[in-house]
């Protein structure tokens, strides 16, 4: 039986963190129990997940759709597009059966990327690559989580870029349902008409629409990521705020939460800390830690990083072990590290 090769290449950098990484999870679970009550997935539809952040990883190799059960998504720092297309086009390599003149290989792989936001690398090898060697003998389908994506360097990839204007539990829902519709449509097409592309499912009725990449697109950075480290427990969490425009068109951040991550696997998929820094004025809301439960998880120590405080007076930096007493900040603030995007 020819396999339907089915890729996710999934954006798990920083901003991913909380309710979209949550709805990407929730939704591959949905996805993965659909399809196996499909006769036509059964026979035919193999899945494979690749994440990327600052670096690349398959977290779920090609499984047949009955073995098949979604892994937990991490967090990372960056956004390396190259290193997930790179990590993409290696297992095609070793996974795809190739066709020869003995026998039929598999159909050709359908790749669904999900991004929310600029690379941090330069993806033009990569692009380069893709196009020359694979784009003929795959097909890709780019999808953008909100809009601040570079549609017009995503155009490079493939004819079918989409965006997904809302990111509500709602709209992930109808999306992971519409993902779900064309790969059950691709394997009827393949299995009973031999039709070697992707068919994809109308989507009327929700946010997501297709992008002019030709039109020039205008990138801002919509979230602000901050790692910390817990004085308590030591583990890591990250806290993330939404850009808002307020008075007078001042720019600050609203705060949208805190999340505890796996610290190992977060440096695992990391291409080395960030230079980024701005302003803690410019930030609204107090984050709880969510390793301990500390009022304020959002000290400052010298070194530049990020901790929770607890009740004593003399607090120890969990980064760089540095202790000293509580001081408030200036009017002018002081700078913290922001991650990479």
């Amino acid at each position: 039986m020819r396999r339907l090769p089915i890729y996710f290449l999934i954006d798990v950098s920083e901003s991913m963190v909380g309710e979209p990484i949550k709805e990407v999870q929730e939704g591959m679970r949905t996805l993965v129990q659909t399809l196996r009550s499909d006769p036509y997935s059964l026979e035919t539809v193999h899945i494979g997940i690749i994440i990327f952040a600052g670096k690349a990883k398959v977290i779920a190799p090609l499984t047949e759709i009955y073995k098949f059960y979604p892994p937990e998504f991490p967090i990372g720092g960056g956004t390396s597009l190259g290193k997930g297309l790179e990590c993409l086009m290696d297992d095609i390599d070793k996974s795809v059966v190739k066709t020869t003149t003995e026998s039929k290989g598999d159909w050709k792989p359908i790749v669904f990327l999900f991004t929310d936001g600029t690379p941090t690398d330069n993806p033009d090898y990569a692009i380069t690559r893709w196009n020359n060697k694979y784009r003929k003998h795959a097909n890709i389908v780019v999808v953008s989580f909100g809009d601040n994506t570079n549609t017009q360097l995503l155009g490079k990839l493939s004819d079918n870029v989409l965006r997904l204007n809302e990111t509500t539990q709602e709209s992930f829902k109808s999306f992971f349902k519409w993902v779900t519709d064309s790969i059950r449509t691709s394997s009827v097409s393949v299995s009973n008409k031999g039709v070697d592309d992707v068919a994809l499912a109308p989507h009327s009725g929700f946010s997501l629409e297709k992008v002019d990449t030709s039109e020039l697109c205008v990138l801002d950075e919509n979230f602000a990521v901050i790692r910390g480290k817990c004085s308590e427990t030591g583990k890591q969490y990250l806290v993330k705020y939404a850009k808002r425009f307020g008075n007078f068109f001042q720019i600050d951040y609203k705060l949208v939460g805190a999340y505890p991550i796996d610290g190992e696997t977060y440096e695992s998929l990391s291409n080395g800390n960030s230079n980024n820094q701005f302003n803690i004025n410019k930030l609204n809301g107090i984050p709880v830690c969510p390793c301990c439960g500390n009022q304020y998880a959002l000290l400052v120590c010298e070194c530049g990083n990020v901790f929770c405080m607890g009740d004593k007076p003399v607090q120890k930096c969990p980064w760089c072990g540095l202790q000293g007493q509580i001081a408030r900040a200036g009017s002018e603030g002081v700078n913290i590290n922001r991650g990479q995007g």
